[in-house]
C-alpha cells in the first residue's frame, strides 16, 4: 500500500491520496453486492407473483412505481445525510459529523411514519389518480400490495439512513450483510406465502414488511454499537437541529424533488402504456425488471461517487475529486458494458423465465434490447456523474436538468410517439433514450466546466 502511495502521490502535488484503491474496491464491492441482491429479489417478487395471473403482476407493477417514488425520496433524503456527513469527515471535524449522523436518523424516522400514513390512508384513491381508469381486479390488487406495504415504510427510511451513514465511513460491508439477511427473508417468504399458502399479492407484500422490521433494527443496532474501527459515534439523544437540518435538508430537498418528479414521470408514462391493455402493462413490467440487472454497476458506483466526492470536497481538493469522479465513471462504463452485453446476448432466455403469453414475451425482449443497447453507452453519464456534481453541493443544476429533461423528452416526445402516434411501450422506452442523451450532454458540459467547484462552503 504504501508503494501505492508513493505512487500515486506526484498526481496531487505530493499530497497523500484519500483513496487508495483498495479503499475503492471495498467501499464499491458491497454496493455491488447489494444492489443485485436487491434487484434479484424484486425480480423473484414479479416471477413469483406472476404465477397469480396477469392482473396480480400488472396491480403489483403499478404500485412498485408509486414504492420506487417513496423509496426515492428516502433515499434522497439519505444522500443529503451522507453528503453532509462526508464533507465533515473529509475536513476532519467529528463533533458536527457525529451530530449531522444523529440528524439524519431522526428526519429519516419522522419522514417514514409521515408517509407511511399517507400511503396507506389514501392508497386507493392514489392509485387511480396516477392510473385512472384499469381494470377493475389489477385495481384491487394494487390497492391490497399498497397497503400492505405502506406499513413497512418507516422502517425502510430508518435503514436507508443507517446505510447512508456506514457508506460514508467508506464501509459498505455493514449494508451488504444485513441487504443479504433482509433478502433472504423477504424471498423464503415470499415462497412460503405464494406457492405454499397459496397468497395472492398480499403473499409478496408481507415478507417485504417483515424484512424491512429486521433490517432497520440490525441497522440501528450497528449504528448506536461503538466499533474500533467507526468514523462516527451517534448520540443516542436526539432532537431537532435547526442549522444541520437545513444543510442536510439542503441538498436533500433537490435531490428529493428531482428524483420524485422523475419517478413521477416514470409513473405517467406507465399510465400512458396502461391504456393499451394488461399485456403492455405485464411487458413493461418484466422489461423493468430485467434492466434493473443492467444497472446494479452504475447504482453501487453512484452511491459510492457520493461518499468519495464528499470527502475530497469537504477536505478541500477538488484535484482529487476530478480524478476519483473519472476513475469511479471509467468503472461504470467497464462493468455496465459487461453486464448490459450479456443481458442483450441473453435477452430471450432471460424473459423466458417469466410465465407470459406470446405477445407479452414479444414485447418484453423488445423492451429489453432497447435499453441494454442503449443504456451501456448513456447511462453512466446521466446517473452516475451527476452524483459527483451532488457531493459537491451543485444540487440545484442537477434538479433542473433533470426536471427539464424529464418533462419534455421523457413525457412530452412520449406523449407523441407513445399516445399520438400509437407507439406504445415502444414509443415511451425511445423517448427514455433520448432523454438520457440530454442528460449525458449537460452533466457533462457542467463537470468539464469546473462550475460545480464553487458550491461547497466549508
Amino acid at each position: 500500500m504504501e508503494a501505492t502511495k508513493l505512487k500515486n502521490a506526484p498526481r496531487f502535488g505530493g499530497r497523500k491520496p484519500l483513496f487508495s484503491e483498495r479503499d475503492l474496491l471495498v467501499l464499491t464491492g458491497p454496493l455491488l453486492v447489494e444492489q443485485l441482491l436487491e434487484v434479484t429479489v424484486g425480480m423473484a417478487d414479479t416471477m413469483m407473483v406472476s404465477r397469480c395471473g396477469e392482473a396480480a403482476i400488472s396491480g403489483v407493477s403499478l404500485v412498485d412505481m408509486v414504492n420506487n417514488l417513496i423509496i426515492v425520496l428516502f433515499a434522497a433524503l439519505a444522500t443529503g445525510g451522507a453528503v453532509v456527513v462526508s464533507q465533515y469527515l473529509g475536513a476532519k471535524e467529528q463533533k458536527h459529523a457525529d451530530q449531522s449522523a444523529g440528524q439524519l436518523l431522526l428526519l429519516s424516522g419522522l419522514f417514514g411514519v409521515l408517509v407511511g400514513v399517507v400511503c396507506f390512508v389514501l392508497a386507493r384513491p392514489m392509485i387511480r389518480l396516477f392510473y385512472g381508469s384499469i381494470d377493475a381486479d389489477v385495481l384491487e390488487a394494487g390497492v391490497l400490495y399498497l397497503k400492505i406495504i405502506a406499513l413497512s415504510y418507516p422502517f425502510l427510511a430508518l435503514y436507508n439512513g443507517g446505510a447512508a451513514l456506514f457508506r460514508s465511513m467508506g464501509n459498505s460491508k455493514i449494508s451488504m450483510q444485513i441487504s443479504f439477511l433482509m433478502n433472504i427473508i423477504n424471498i423464503v417468504g415470499n415462497a412460503v406465502c405464494i406457492f405454499g399458502l397459496k397468497m395472492g399479492v398480499d403473499g409478496v407484500a408481507w415478507p417485504s414488511v417483515v424484512s424491512r422490521v429486521v433490517a432497520a433494527a440490525l441497522i440501528l443496532r450497528k449504528c448506536y454499537k461503538k466499533e474500533e474501527d467507526s468514523l462516527l459515534n451517534v448520540p443516542k439523544t436526539l432532537r431537532l437541529d435547526g442549522g444541520l437540518t437545513r444543510r442536510i435538508l439542503g441538498i436533500g430537498i433537490p435531490s428529493a424533488f428531482e428524483n420524485s418528479l422523475f419517478e413521477a414521470g416514470r409513473i405517467l408514462v406507465v399510465s400512458m402504456i396502461s391504456t393499451f391493455g394488461t399485456v403492455q402493462i405485464a411487458a413493461n413490467a418484466v422489461a423493468n425488471n430485467l434492466d434493473g440487472m443492467g444497472v446494479i454497476p452504475g447504482k453501487a458506483i453512484s452511491l459510492a461517487m457520493i461518499t468519495v466526492v464528499g470527502r475530497c470536497v469537504g477536505a478541500g481538493d477538488n484535484e482529487q475529486a476530478v480524478y476519483y469522479t473519472r476513475k469511479l465513471l471509467l468503472w461504470a462504463y467497464l462493468t455496465m458494458g459487461l453486464s448490459n452485453g450479456a443481458i442483450f446476448l441473453l435477452v430471450k432466455p432471460l424473459v423466458g423465465i417469466y410465465a407470459l403469453s406470446g405477445a407479452t414475451m414479444e414485447l418484453a425482449i423488445l423492451l429489453v434490447q432497447i435499453h441494454s443497447g442503449c443504456g451501456l453507452f448513456l447511462w453512466p453519464a446521466s446517473f452516475v456523474l451527476p452524483n459527483a456534481l451532488r457531493a459537491a453541493n451543485d444540487v440545484r443544476f442537477t434538479m433542473v436538468v433533470s426536471i427539464l429533461s424529464m418533462a419534455v423528452w421523457r413525457l412530452g416526445f412520449s406523449y407523441l410517439i407513445c399516445v399520438r402516434m400509437g407507439w406504445g411501450a415502444v414509443g415511451v422506452w425511445i423517448a427514455m433514450v433520448v432523454d438520457w442523451t440530454c442528460r449525458v450532454i449537460c452533466f457533462t458540459a457542467r463537470f468539464h466546466s469546473g462550475a460545480w467547484k464553487t458550491k461547497y462552503q466549508a
